[in-house]
């Protein structure tokens, strides 16, 4: 397995190559959500074609696995920024420049792809599936409560999401359950 920590513009054969050679891309949402406003400027048509490609990569990727990351400090720490990032490609304030279904809204992930990407994949890319990444028995429990499910509700409400509980090895680190 080979892990790349940071792909932010590959087109045709070499997104097909991903899976071929064991290469998982570990990418970072908030990456196409700042770099928007110039990337296709900087980038130009044909590179553009693959940059930020989630959903491509995704599908290309051994077994469909698409580590999500924040790159803090470049980009905010904040989960939820990346959640939103990965499932709507627009700014936090609702914009894009290909107007308001997302820059490149194919490469769109869906909001479960999005939270296995920050789970179950994160886990298995740095080689702790065994301990993290899912809530089962004889794993360790690390997890928030948020105020509303962010699988459910639009869109636009993800950011407005609270934490009322942090859970840390499976002992409360921050708020009640």
């Amino acid at each position: 397995m080979i892990i790349s920590m940071f792909i932010p513009s590959v087109s045709g054969q070499p997104i097909k190559r991903v899976g071929r050679l064991g290469v998982i891309p570990s990418v970072q949402p908030t990456h196409a959500t700042s770099d928007m406003w110039y990337a296709e400027k900087r980038l130009g048509p044909d590179r553009m074609k693959g940059a930020y490609a989630y959903q491509s990569l995704l599908k290309a990727s051994p077994g469909n696995v698409l580590p999500l990351g924040s790159d803090f400090p470049v980009e905010g720490v904040n989960p939820l920024l990346g959640f939103y990032a990965a499932v709507s490609r627009l700014s936090v304030d609702g914009t894009s420049p290909r107007g308001p279904n997302g820059w490149y809204p194919e490469q769109k992930l869906t909001r479960a792809q999005a939270l296995k990407g920050m789970t179950l994949d994160a886990a298995y890319a740095s080689f702790a599936e065994t301990d993290l990444g899912s809530l089962v028995p004889g794993k360790k429990a690390d997890f928030v409560v948020l105020d509303r499910d962010i699988m459910t509700i639009p869109v636009g409400e993800i950011l407005e999401a609270k934490v009322t509980a942090t859970v840390i090895d499976g002992k409360v680190a921050y708020g009640a359950l």
